[in-house]
């Protein structure tokens, strides 16, 4: 592993990353992040969250193939460290439609759950 891997982030844990430095956010597109996280082997990736819904959005709606990144608890980013920051941003539903799940019992949808990425990089 390098010494500086690829952080891979969610709400909680960024905040946990930025106690040092000076970091620039840079919004990125689902494919820009797919394409950075693709860039790096396996190895070079700490998985900083456990958060398995965001694990579903990496792998089944982004696309990308599903490996297994080492977990890894980060208080600091190094100079030069990057991350992909999966963001999830919740709003209340203004509908509440009522589905049946598989098994009968009835379902409301209470919230919207939207996700957007973020390049974070620690410049000093």
């Amino acid at each position: 592993m390098s010494s500086n891997p690829l952080l891979l982030l969610d709400n909680n844990t960024m905040m946990t990353v930025v106690n040092h430095g000076t970091f620039k956010c840079t919004d990125v597109t689902f494919e820009e992040a797919k394409a950075i996280i693709e860039l790096h082997p396996q190895e070079d990736i700490l998985k900083c969250f456990s958060n398995l819904d965001i694990e579903e959005i990496i792998f089944d709606y982004l696309g990308i193939k599903k490996r297994d990144f080492q977990y890894k608890r980060i208080r600091d980013m190094h100079l030069g460290q990057e991350g992909i920051v999966f963001k999830l941003y919740v709003t209340p539903s203004e509908t509440q439609p009522i589905i049946r799940t598989d098994k009968g019992n009835e379902a409301k949808k209470i919230q919207n759950v939207y996700v957007y990425c973020q390049l974070i990089s620690r410049v000093e």
